[in-house]
């Protein structure tokens, strides 16, 4: 058996980045920017007021200054003319400054008369000035990689970028085996169950980047594996599910090698989800996972997600650890690494007592794996664990 840390550097070694695509804007939410962009603009494009009230030259707008109004600016319609001494224009937000003005007055700083007003207030020279450049200027970068948010896309779209060179989303094939599996609103048999792993993964993938395509249920014999695998080809990853231990029944691994899979690893020193396996099936990787539920899902998360990353050209980087306090004891750790479901609230872990991994309920109240490293000793209340958060 291997290590957790071990079977990703080994799975990192088998991936690699997709091919870069062109999407509009509106497309790129949740996408990875595969290559650094540049504004193509300066924004703001020119000197703006930030409030409304009145462009004037600071020097000027001494308290108790009368001002005469000169004319009037807003958003979208700059005045065209310039301020001169004792002058004043009527400004709206986001409106460009006139030429001359280096200050806004607000309004509320101000009593009007008709085409005059005094200033009550004196403020500085920049008041209320959004400055040309201010936010960004043109050719500014936005590096890549980066998974792209709504707030890039705010960016972006300032930047006058309309399109943008994203990674393709890698192309999952995920594949559950196993004579008991029947899917969901069939009627099982009475040695069957609903297949579920298959629905959690590929909710899961699609969350991390992933185009998903579900395969029918291959059932425990060789021809049926094979057609599956014929099924999955186009994918740049196949995932089974099941079938990858040691059993009479378990021959998902036997079937992917005559196929002309290399294996790169197959068992983990973990818990849930020692039988793990992974390989290459000619162009194609392929990671094999246990058919218990929760081990799927771990398995998913420890190993599947962080592969997803890789081939979106992101950094082969582990799945981002967090620390807590305990809430209560508990007992010493075996000699696997235990990634245990468990609840944070109010900043401490709460370790479920039940960690069957067939135990879906379980993992469906957990928002967090706490991990045990190997022969870890029994902790105590308080004592800090690493854990992964689940969303």
């Amino acid at each position: 058996m291997i290590s957790v840390t071990e079977a990703l550097d080994a799975l990192f070694a088998l991936a690699e980045p997709l091919n870069i695509e062109t999407v509009g804007l509106r497309a790129a939410n949740g996408r990875v920017l595969a290559q650094t962009v540049h504004a193509r603009r300066t924004q703001p494009p020119f000197s703006a007021s930030a409030m409304d009230g009145y462009a004037v030259r600071s020097v000027d707008a001494d308290e108790g200054a009368v001002l005469t109004v000169i004319g009037e600016a807003a958003a979208g319609h700059a005045y065209a003319g310039s301020l001169g001494a004792g002058e004043a224009v009527r400004i709206f937000t986001g409106a460009p400054l006139p030429a001359g003005a280096d200050q806004i007055v607000i309004q509320e700083d101000t009593t009007r008369t008709g085409d005059t007003i005094t200033v009550t207030f004196q403020g500085t020279k920049g008041d209320h000035v959004r400055p040309a450049g201010g936010d960004f200027a043109e050719g500014t970068a936005l590096d890549a990689p980066r998974r792209l948010r709504p707030n890039d896309i705010a960016l972006l779209a300032a930047m006058n970028i309309a399109e943008v060179p994203v990674t393709r989303r890698p192309k999952v094939a995920i594949m559950a085996t196993g004579d008991e599996l029947v899917m969901p609103g069939e009627s099982p048999g009475p040695d069957q169950i609903i297949a579920s792993n298959s629905f959690g993964l590929e909710a899961m993938l699609r969350n991390a980047g992933a185009e998903t395509r579900m395969l029918p249920i291959a059932r425990d014999t060789a021809d049926s594996l094979e057609s599956a695998f014929r099924f999955a080809r186009g994918a740049d990853l196949v995932i089974t599910i099941g079938g990858a231990s040691v059993g009479d029944h378990d021959l998902v691994g036997p079937v992917a090698e005559k196929l002309g899979m290399d294996r790169s690893f197959y068992k983990i020193a973990m818990r849930p989800g020692k039988p793990l396996m992974a390989g290459r099936l000619g162009r194609q990787m392929m990671i094999g996972l246990p058919g218990n539920p929760v081990s799927a899902m771990v398995c998913g998360q420890v190993f599947v997600r962080p592969v997803i990353d890789v081939m979106l050209g992101l950094p082969a980087q582990a799945a981002t650890r967090l620390a807590a306090p305990l809430a209560h004891d508990i007992p010493a750790n075996g000699p696997r690494e235990h990634y245990m479901r468990a609840v944070i609230k109010d900043g401490a872990l709460t370790v479920f007592e039940r960690q069957d991994s067939s135990l879906l309920s379980v993992l469906s109240n957990a928002n967090a794996l706490a991990i045990r490293p190997p022969k870890d000793e029994a902790r105590k209340a308080g004592d800090v664990l690493d854990y992964l958060p689940l969303s």
